[in-house]
Parts: C-alpha cells; sequence; structure tokens
C-alpha cells in the first residue's frame, strides 16, 4: 500500500490500533522506497523523509507510530551511499514488522501469568496486547470471563466482544459509564496504551482514566500491556504529548451540531492515566512497575538525547 493510501486509511481508523498503525507505516514506507527514482543518496533521503511526514501527521498521540518511523529513518540518515539507505529502509521495515508482532506474543505469554485463574477481568477499547494475555489465559485452561466496554464514541469495544466472543470467552458487554457500578465484580483491569511517559503515566483510549480511578478505589489492580516501542522518548526532554482531538462528527451528527450554535462538541480520543493508578506494565521484555518505564526507554529503545533533537520529523512526543 502507498504512502497516501496508508496516511488516509490511519487517519480515517481503518487501519487502528497502536502496533497495526506502526507496521502499516513501515510497510508504506518500504514500499515506498522501491518507487522513488532518486538519482542520489541525497535526494532519496528528501524524499523518503516527506513520505514520513506524512505519515507522522495521521495520529499525533500514538508514540509506535514516531518511535517505527524513526526506527527506518535512523538508517536512511546514517547510510553512506544511496545503495545503503535503500537496504536500510527494507530491512529496518521488515525487522519492526517481524519484531513487533513476536513483542504481542511474548506480551502475552508474560501478561497471562498475572492472570489468575477464577479471575474476571475488565478491558478497555481493543487492544491487541492486552486481548492477547487474556486469550492466552484462557487458552492455559484458565476459568475467566471478561467485561468489555463499549468505548464511545468509535465503538472499538465491538471489536473487541467479537474478538473474545470467537475465543470462546464469556463476555459482559457494558456502556462506559457502567464501570464503577461493575468495578467491584473485577479480580483485575488490563488495557493496552497508545503512549507511556518516562514516568510511567500511560496514554490510551478516551475513558481509561476513569477506569483507572474507580479501580484504584476498589483496590482491583490496573495491568497494561504494552510493546516497548510504544514508550515515549521524548518525555524525558519533559515534551508533552498531543492528545489527539477527533471530528465533532463521530460525537453529534453535523445536522443537529448546526442546530445548536452555543453548543461545543469535544472529542478528545485519548486520556493520561498517571502512573500511581497503574499496578503492573507487560512488556516483551518482561513485566515492570511503571517508575521503571525510564529503563525501557534506555536500555531498549536505545535513544540518546542527542538523537532526539535530530529524529526526522518527529515533533509530537511527551507526556501523554
Amino acid at each position: 500500500m502507498n504512502v497516501a493510501d496508508t496516511a488516509e486509511k490511519i487517519k480515517s481508523m481503518e487501519i487502528r490500533g497502536a502496533g497495526r498503525i506502526a507496521r502499516a507505516a513501515v510497510e508504506a514506507l518500504a514500499c515506498h522506497a522501491e518507487q522513488v527514482r532518486a538519482a542520489d543518496l541525497s535526494g532519496f533521503r528528501k524524499e523518503m523523509h516527506r513520505a514520513a511526514d506524512i505519515l507522522l501527521a495521521t495520529r499525533p498521540t500514538a508514540v509506535s507510530l514516531p518511535n517505527a518511523i524513526h526506527i527506518v529513518m535512523s538508517g536512511v540518515d546514517r547510510a553512506g551511499t544511496l545503495a545503503e539507505a535503500q537496504e536500510a529502509v527494507r530491512t529496518r521495515a521488515a525487522g519492526f514488522a517481524e519484531s513487533s508482532k513476536n513483542a504481542v506474543n511474548r506480551i502475552a505469554e508474560i501478561g497471562s501469568r498475572h492472570i489468575p485463574d477464577g479471575a474476571t477481568i475488565l478491558t478497555h477499547c481493543n487492544s491487541e496486547a492486552a486481548l492477547a494475555c487474556i486469550i492466552a489465559a484462557h487458552r492455559q485452561g484458565k476459568d475467566i470471563e471478561v467485561f468489555a466496554t463499549e468505548v464511545r464514541p468509535r465503538n472499538q469495544g465491538l471489536l473487541t466482544i467479537r474478538t473474545l466472543n470467537d475465543a470462546g470467552i464469556k463476555t459482559n458487554f457494558i456502556v462506559d459509564s457502567a464501570v464503577r457500578s461493575f468495578i467491584g465484580r473485577m479480580d483485575l483491569v488490563v488495557t493496552g496504551a497508545d503512549a507511556i511517559t518516562v514516568n510511567g503515566a500511560v496514554v490510551n483510549k478516551i475513558g481509561t482514566s476513569q477506569i483507572a480511578l474507580a479501580a484504584h478505589e476498589a483496590r482491583v489492580n490496573m495491568v497494561v500491556a504494552a510493546e516497548t516501542y510504544k514508550f515515549a522518548p521524548r518525555t524525558i526532554l519533559g515534551e508533552l504529548i498531543e492528545i489527539e482531538e477527533r471530528d465533532t462528527a463521530e460525537v453529534l451528527a453535523p445536522e443537529i451540531a448546526e442546530s445548536l450554535p452555543h453548543v461545543t462538541v469535544r472529542n478528545p480520543a485519548f486520556d493520561f492515566t498517571p502512573a500511581e493508578y497503574v499496578d503492573l506494565i507487560v512488556t516483551e521484555e518482561g513485566a515492570i512497575p511503571p517508575e521503571m518505564a525510564y529503563i525501557i526507554i534506555r536500555e531498549y529503545l536505545g535513544w540518546g538525547i542527542s538523537e532526539f533533537h535530530n529524529s526526522s520529523g518527529i515533533n509530537n512526543t511527551g507526556e501523554d
């Protein structure tokens, strides 16, 4: 798929989920690199950066996107010849896609250990990593039951309940505002993340912070499943992650909105859950407390401070 088509599908949420977005982006870059007819390394770099910027502009919150693009584009920037740059795109894009898929499998293996037999679990949104943990626990023979939220306004919960149903897991479907009514029945909350800051705060689908607060009040553990490339390196520098605000038509039909001139519709797609409401973050490198987020950024993302200033067009990370 070409860059323009991929960008549009990411922006419109036809391609959704932080991991899927990241994989689609690097695959589009690899495809674009094959099509670029540059006479020299400078021309190739310029065109690849233009393509990267188009992809980066699609979803400002999920740091998996800039992290994945950085992995590919840093190879282009370090290459000494045109051939080396072209090969860097191919190998780095393929390597990222493969490691991303392997990461989900590893997270499922680790995360399932933290789901006890007989557990009732609440999940929110449609996280590939979170669902992998739940499904792995079920496949191990654990007797589990899931409560899944509707996830307004895009109703990603419908995707979640289909996945859980197909896996044969007993599932309850509830509206987002019913969470506090049911939280006392839960043994565990398991969600994904679109970004994790250096201090362990979690950016995820809107409504996650309210669930975390309810879980904290009810003394229910909150577990976040996230690949290491969802950690936000630029938060080390104090930069803030932009919270994406989407089209108001997702919330209120335009014809109704037009009849209400004094009403402003707000539609933030994500919110910010403080680290103190998160008990455990499960990554492919192991399960960590949120205060160890810096270790993931330093040891596994491998970005030095100087790289943050020079990375390819990545200006939108920070603290979500």
